[in-house]
This record gives C-alpha cells, sequence and structure tokens, in this order.
C-alpha cells in the first residue's frame, strides 16, 4: 500500500462527531487489557513531567495521572478532548490541550512520553520531526512508550512501520528495554541512555 499523508484533524473530528468514542476506548476490553498492559510496561512507579500525545478522550490519561506529578495530554481533536477534560477533572496536575503533531510540540524535558495508538497516523516526514523533537525534550534517563494497533488499516504508516521508524530514528540515544508483541497489537518501550 503506497504510504499516504498525515491524517488531517478534520479526520479525527469527523469520527468524533460521528461517534463520541469510534474507538470503544472507554468500553472495550481489548483497550481496557491493553491499558493494563501499558502501565505495567512503564519502567517506574512514579514520573515528575510525563507527555501523552494524542490522548483522545482521555480514558489512558486518567490511569497515567495516577502515575505522575505532571502530565501533558493533548489531541488533534477539540470534540475528544472536551470528554478528556470532563474524564480527568479530578486531576489538577494535568493539562489537556489541543495540539498537532508535530507542528504544535510542547516545549520542555518530559521523563515519560507515551505514544499510544498514535505514531502511525503521521507520514514518515512527520513521524521523524516528532522523533527529533522527542529526542530534544526527553530528560536524562527517561522512557518513551510506544504501543500500536498491527492490525490493518487505512492510515498513513502500519503500526510496525511507524513503530520501527521512530525507534531507529532515535537508536542512537535510547534503548529498547522492553518489547511486547500481541495479535492486536505491539508495545515498545525506549530508554535513554546515558549520555
Amino acid at each position: 500500500m503506497p504510504e499516504c499523508a498525515s491524517l488531517p484533524a478534520a479526520y479525527f473530528e469527523a469520527k468524533y462527531a460521528a461517534d463520541p468514542d469510534p474507538w470503544q476506548f472507554g468500553s472495550s476490553d481489548y483497550e481496557a487489557r491493553k491499558y493494563a498492559a501499558t502501565l505495567a510496561a512503564l519502567p517506574g512507579i512514579r514520573f515528575e513531567r510525563a507527555l501523552e500525545a494524542g490522548c483522545s478522550i482521555g480514558v489512558l490519561t486518567a490511569l497515567l495521572a495516577e502515575r505522575c506529578d505532571a502530565l501533558l495530554a493533548f489531541d488533534v481533536a477539540e470534540i475528544a478532548l472536551v470528554q478528556a477534560r470532563i474524564r480527568n477533572a479530578d486531576h489538577p496536575h494535568v493539562r489537556i490541550e489541543r495540539r498537532s503533531l508535530p507542528r504544535d510540540w510542547p516545549t520542555g524535558t518530559f521523563d515519560l512520553m507515551v505514544f499510544s495508538e498514535v505514531l502511525y497516523y503521521l507520514d514518515r516526514a512527520d513521524l521523524l520531526r516528532v522523533a527529533a523533537a522527542t529526542r530534544g525534550g526527553l530528560s536524562l534517563d527517561g522512557a518513551v512508550l510506544l504501543v500500536h494497533w498491527l492490525g490493518p488499516t487505512d492510515y498513513s504508516l502500519t503500526g510496525d512501520a511507524a513503530s520501527e521508524l521512530f525507534i531507529g530514528a532515535l537508536a542512537d540515544v535510547c534503548s529498547v528495554t522492553r518489547s511486547e508483541r500481541k495479535l492486536e497489537y505491539r508495545l515498545d518501550l525506549l530508554v535513554r541512555r546515558a549520555a
């Protein structure tokens, strides 16, 4: 399948306009199992400053909030963010913002970055821009967690292609310390090596 451009914000806005939870993040047993595996893969008990890209309606955000002193969660779809803000209203240390990758990358450094079901929406050039921004924003000994669906999609990249491209772009500064492959998804944990 030929590669297509990064999916625009309008794609996601239309998805959420048609269904408030188009991927059943809040109701699917599969998603619940994947979230449990995601949390189990985290390398530390607590994180000082974390980032979640593509937070959608904030289900994983609420789970990550329990492990972070400060969490910036963002998504491109304002419709989804309304739900994410409601779901995380009792977490004052969570900021939920509308941002688009790679254009609206936040400033500062993070000791945890989570890209769950998001990088394959980007084309190669945009994914490499995100990898470069990650390199600049990942604290010493920081961790990056990737989780991607492996089934067929009409997205810009497959889950494997997105994960491998991202891992390759950071291979000189990060080591893959955990890699799990399930029937439906893959999970990769990258940890920044000491300089």
